[in-house]
């Protein structure tokens, strides 16, 4: 860090001051934000390009890049009907309009409705244009997405459809785990991921693994693999596949797509873990994300079905406590960034109320705002969930329209602009490092503006 005269000191901190003033005071219903943190239209051409990863944080142009975002997985089953493709673009408008970012969506939907690989390697051509539309028109709002290619549970087909696939063409297979281990399902596998990430989107002419509005792939949602605690048998599958995705798409991030339990590596941390059941379902936090290939860790937050649904005090201090030990296991163990890739409460926990919900949101903000100033691991967070308007019949108690959630929704678009300010603070290259407390400190004393 190069020192600076106190006199020039006063002045930048005051330029910066004014300049945090001035975005407050912006309406926060205005044009997207930019990739810097400053609102306007896209530009065109190079500066739409990859996210990457450099240490324990996300980078973007060469300037950190932190993250806020949402979950809405039916984007593509949504596209691939008409009367309800105006929805995928209502959703990024809306979230667009509160500086969310990044979107976590499937990619996946295996031999159920209107799926996207009806068996192995065979595909509807109309489902994956549909999947072409959601990542043309995230790029149209500035929004980059995750997208996860498989399921650990059932909805959407996941790690049983391929087993029953493998039954089906006469294989020996005795447990939903067996995804996890079978040569002939993990080819299954392997294909549907060569199949998407060679795929050329047919609204852009762009390879997907060549898309900047692609932020990373995920191996699989939250898998687990319950008839091994001891880890091994889910760790060598991410081992494999992992250098897989790398070796067809090396530009692009890996998440493993974890809900974030201790495991047997780490039996001293087991006391984090929400409840001893965690540490069962041969997963391991630590272990797994020390994988070649891997370039950011992953962690969801549900005391509402970990600890107990009944609303509670004690979901915001687990909340914390779960959050900083990933946050700094993310700093001192892996060295990469951390997001909490869902976390939410449902509408249908009793004694929930809309306080309830902001307070929770509003802690993981405030923790990872906490890390951000630090220039810590808290890569960011996504909603479970953002929705449009018209589609409650989707509703799995955790969604939010942010259009009739003003206390939600402001609280959503404040953090957004607390993080864009902030890279783009880092964006000025003014030789005092990147590492801007006191001007996110005298941010937030105007919070209210």
């Amino acid at each position: 860090m190069v020192s600076h005269k106190q006199s020039f000191s006063s002045k930048f901190l005051f330029l910066a001051a004014s300049f945090v003033l001035v975005m407050f005071t912006k309406n926060a219903n205005s044009a997207p934000f930019d990739e810097a943190g400053n609102e306007g239209e896209m530009e065109d051409g190079a500066a739409w390009t990859m996210v990457q990863k450099s240490g324990n944080q996300f980078v973007l142009n060469g300037q950190p890049f932190y993250v806020n975002g949402f979950n809405t997985y039916w984007l593509m089953v949504f596209a691939a009907d008409q009367s309800t493709r105006g929805k995928v673009t209502e959703v990024f408008q809306q979230a667009s309009a509160v500086g969310l970012s990044v979107c976590r969506t499937w990619a996946f939907n295996d031999g159920q409705w209107r799926a996207l690989q009806k068996t192995p390697a065979v595909y509807d051509e109309e489902v994956f244009k549909a999947l072409d539309f959601v990542v043309s028109e995230a790029k149209k709002f500035k929004i980059r997405l995750i997208l996860s290619l498989v399921n650990n549970w059932e909805a959407y087909g996941g790690k049983s459809q391929y087993v029953k696939w493998g039954k089906a063409a006469g294989l020996n297979l005795t447990s939903d785990d067996d995804f996890f281990s079978h040569p002939t399902l993990k080819s299954y596998y392997k294909a549907h991921v060569k199949a998407v990430l060679n795929r050329v989107n047919t609204f852009t002419n762009m390879t997907y693994k060549d898309d900047p509005t692609i932020f990373g792939w995920e191996l699989m949602n939250e898998p687990r693999c319950e008839s091994d605690p001891s880890g091994d048998k889910l760790q060598a599958w991410i081992e494999e596949m992992a250098v897989y995705v790398k070796t067809i798409d090396p530009k692009h991030l890996v998440q493993i797509g974890l809900e974030g339990f201790y495991g047997p590596s780490t039996p001293n941390k087991a006391q984090i873990n929400p409840n001893s059941y965690a540490q069962q379902v041969g997963t391991d936090f630590i272990r797994n994300h020390q994988v070649l290939g891997v370039d950011f860790a992953s962690a969801h937050i549900y005391p509402d079905s970990w600890i107990s649904q009944e609303i509670s005090d004690a979901h915001i201090g687990f909340t914390k406590t779960w959050m900083q030990a990933h946050i700094d296991d993310a700093e001192n163990y892996l060295n990469m960034p951390v997001v909490f890739s869902e976390f939410g409460v449902s509408a249908k926990d009793p004694g929930y109320n809309s306080t309830f919900r902001d307070a929770l949101i509003s802690t993981v903000y405030t923790i990872l705002l906490n890390s951000t100033k630090k220039g810590g691991a808290g890569g960011g967070s996504l909603l479970w969930q953002v929705f449009p308007e018209g589609t409650d019949y989707m509703d799995d108690g955790y969604a939010i329209v942010l259009s009739k959630a003003l206390s939600t929704s402001n609280i959503v678009s404040l953090h957004s602009k607390r993080l864009n300010t902030y890279n783009s603070l880092c964006s000025w290259k003014c030789h005092w490092g990147c590492k801007k407390k006191h001007v996110l400190d005298n941010f937030q004393l105007h919070e209210e503006l």
